[in-house]
């Protein structure tokens, strides 16, 4: 016979296992109805993503190519603008206004000036970012529009003051300018742009991820990661948008032996804002309201003691 006593100590452990069977039903019920809620939020968010993957993909290009353009398979580099205007918006005034440059094949030139006198834009033309309102952009005699739009720019490297790097790996964000390249030429490239040796500090070398835009690069790093991709790409013409201006001096000293090594034997357009890194330029131009006001070297515009030579005086002031 089971006493009182038997009887409540069989109740208490048919009660705690009770408990114990509820708490682990819950437990395994809980957990699938969590990741399908979470499912469903990603599911939305996943869906609004598509959305807008789909409505860049439907965007209309600006730029087309023309009825049988070419592709542009050499490149001598001698660009000419012949009496070139150029507005952003027809309703608008031009930002261009009758330019008339020629730009010999292998030359370094650099535009200077005020902000917003139109040095961008003259560089936007020739990558065709967009086309000239009045006037031609030619490329060893050819109108650019006549030339495909990809085998364009495939001719062309860019080196910018803000330059976008994928959340990949430093050998991913390189490849980006010959997708192609052996692992030797990428670490040729990186050598040339003064970054091997940083890259290989990085705890897994080149397949060390950079994060979004580059966030876990410093600046210098970031410019030079750039650099080396340009210098894989080995373009035969070569554009420099104030490309060392928001560097320390230090970065400023790697990345300006990198670029004068890039610069070699190309047609290479510079816009600065800093003249102390252009003075070595075949020729200066001064852009002021959309118009060329001064071109020359650096030491015969010092002697002419025009806007160019204003704009060197006050940076060496405030230096």
């Amino acid at each position: 016979m089971i006493g009182f006593a038997g009887y409540q100590v069989i109740h208490e452990q048919l009660s705690l296992g009770t408990m114990v069977a509820f708490v682990g039903f819950i437990d395994r019920l809980y957990n699938p109805l969590r990741r399908l809620v979470n499912s469903s939020t990603t599911m939305t968010q996943t869906l609004a993503s598509m959305d807008r993957v789909f409505e860049f993909v439907d965007e209309k290009y600006d730029i087309d190519d023309e009825p049988g353009a070419k592709e542009l398979k050499h490149v001598d580099g001698r660009i000419t603008f012949q009496d070139v205007s150029f507005a952003y918006d027809e309703k608008e005034a031009p930002v261009l206004k009758h330019i008339n440059l020629d730009v010999k094949p292998g030359e370094t030139i650099a535009l200077v000036g005020m902000s917003g006198g139109g040095k961008s834009s003259i560089v936007s033309l020739i990558s065709r970012f967009y086309d000239v309102t009045e006037g031609r952009v030619l490329l060893d005699g050819m109108d650019i529009r006549k030339y495909q739009v990809r085998s364009l720019r495939d001719k062309i490297g860019m080196v910018l003051q803000d330059n976008i790097l994928f959340s990949e790996s430093v050998k991913a964000n390189i490849l980006m300018g010959r997708p192609d390249a052996s692992d030797e030429e990428v670490f040729e490239a990186a050598k040339a742009a003064n970054a091997h040796d940083f890259i290989m500090s990085l705890k897994e070398g080149y397949e060390t991820k950079v994060g979004e835009r580059g966030v876990k690069l410093s600046g210098g790093q970031k410019q030079r990661v750039a650099i080396a991709r340009v210098f894989l790409k080995n373009p035969p013409i070569l554009v420099l948008d104030e490309a060392t201006s928001a560097l320390d001096l230090e970065s400023e000293h790697y990345i300006q032996e990198a670029l004068d090594i890039l610069a070699k034997n190309r047609t290479t357009i510079i816009v600065a804002h800093r003249l102390s890194t252009i003075t070595h330029a075949d020729r200066i131009i001064h852009i002021d309201n959309g118009e060329i006001t001064e071109m020359g070297t650096h030491e015969e515009l010092m002697k002419k003691q025009g806007h160019y030579y204003n704009l060197f005086q006050v940076q060496q002031l405030d230096s």
